[in-house]
């Protein structure tokens, strides 16, 4: 557990955020699944990358690390072999999810699992569409979720599939990276629902772009086309790691200067981009935010409301429940630790009834994680404003954002451990 001092005087330094685990996690099996080698530059070394390397180690593709935030990884033009044992991914959502359609294309079986909590995890809809494609999928434990045994010939079968997306846009970019592998007849794939974050759809797009299959946003045909490794892909920086930053900023009311905002001329490519324009409201935030283009960002803005001067109703996050931990849940309680009514769930719905004065009428309180990074870093912006803020189970943050305190330290903020 550590405790989190308020700053007494302005913060020095400066912040060079991680690679962005989204776009690092689809690189790494992009450039697997492509034909030679890649390198992937200014990627996100973390737990949730780390399980994705090593799986696909174990699948039969060669991966160097050169240093802290490269991978070299020699593709196998969409051949993956058989893994002796199963891979175990942690709580990583976009490597089960991922790993769980590429699996398709290793001529055997696979096992996928995953630790206690991820095995809690909805995937029951993505499993659907794949058995579409014709694999095997038998749950090993609990109906719906992980472990999950695949048995498949390596080929994709032609047709038609069909997938709901209102419980994660993931199980939508699982299917879209792996459907251009046909070997056989045009696929076609149809959205049941509307997805859920859709800019994170768009981001897969993106990225499979850069590995040489472009597609529209409209489009629902895949011809077969073969990814094409890159001598260079850069990954832009984090944007979820840069709300807890921007945040910080209005709540300390002085600048934090990131020296990689972006990689990217245009800006960044990632979701949570959207919560900038947000934040720099504060502390007159909107009263409703639909919260459904960029979930991750959720908890940042859930505890800078609570400092704002306002009610703040947070909708369309109902796919919080299925994260990492319950986080709709977990933001509520641990708010109400620092103020009784500060916050309240309402079905699906997260409201913060705003207090200008919070930094004064707060008390001291231990977050409770939920081994959850995310409610790690948003509580840490309470600790800047509050005393006596303690963060259990601190080390959480290594799934996306490894020295997420380290960096804090170097700019003023003293850690008591």
């Amino acid at each position: 557990m550590i405790e989190i001092i308020p700053p007494a005087t302005k913060l020095n330094g400066s912040v060079k955020l991680p690679g962005s685990k989204s776009i690092t996690n689809r690189a790494l099996l992009l450039a697997a699944l492509a034909d030679g080698e890649s390198q992937i530059s200014g990627a996100l070394k973390s737990d949730d990358t780390k399980f994705m390397a090593a799986a696909l180690r174990k699948l039969g593709i060669r991966i160097d690390e050169p240093d802290d935030t490269t991978f070299v990884v020699l593709g196998r033009s969409g051949k993956l072999a058989e893994s002796a044992e199963p891979l175990f991914l942690g709580n990583a959502g976009t490597a089960v999810r991922f790993l769980t359609a590429a699996a398709i294309l290793v001529n055997g079986e696979t096992i996928i699992d995953g630790d206690p909590r991820m095995r809690e995890r909805p995937i029951g809809d993505l499993v659907d569409a794949l058995r579409q494609l014709g694999a095997k999928i038998e749950y090993l434990g609990k109906e719906g979720c992980p472990p999950l045994r695949i048995i498949s010939d390596g080929k994709i079968e032609s047709g038609k599939v069909k997938i709901r997306a209102d419980i994660s846009s993931q199980f939508v970019s699982a299917v879209l990276m792996i459907l251009p592998l046909t070997k056989n007849d045009s696929l076609k794939l149809e959205l049941l629902t509307d997805p859920t974050s859709q800019g994170y759809i768009q981001l897969t797009l993106h990225v499979m772009k850069h590995f040489g299959v472009e597609l529209e946003p409209k489009d629902s045909i895949f011809p077969h086309k073969n990814y094409e490794a890159q001598k260079k892909y850069e990954v832009e920086a984090d944007a979820s790691s840069a709300t807890y930053f921007w945040a910080a900023e209005e709540l300390l009311k002085q600048e934090i200067i990131i020296l990689n905002p972006n990689n990217n001329p245009d800006g960044y490519i990632q979701p949570d981009t959207a919560a900038f324009e947000i934040i720099r409201k504060f502390p007159n935030l909107p009263r409703k935010i639909d919260g459904i283009g960029f979930p991750d960002a959720i908890p940042t803005l859930a505890v800078l409301a609570a400092f704002s001067n306002s009610d703040v109703r947070f909708s369309g996050i109902a796919n919080l429940r299925v994260k990492e931990c319950d986080r709709i849940t977990a933001l509520a309680k641990n708010l109400n630790k620092i103020k009784e009514g500060l916050a309240e769930e309402s079905g699906d719905n997260l409201i913060i009834h705003g207090d200008l004065n919070l930094a004064q009428t707060g008390k001291p309180a231990e977050i409770e994680t939920y081994n959850d990074h995310r409610i790690a870093m948003a509580f840490f912006l309470a600790g800047l404003k509050i005393p006596g803020i303690k963060i259990r189970n601190p080390d959480c943050v290594a799934k996306s954002f490894p020295n997420f305190f380290e960096v804090w330290e170097n700019l003023g903020v003293k850690i008591k451990k």
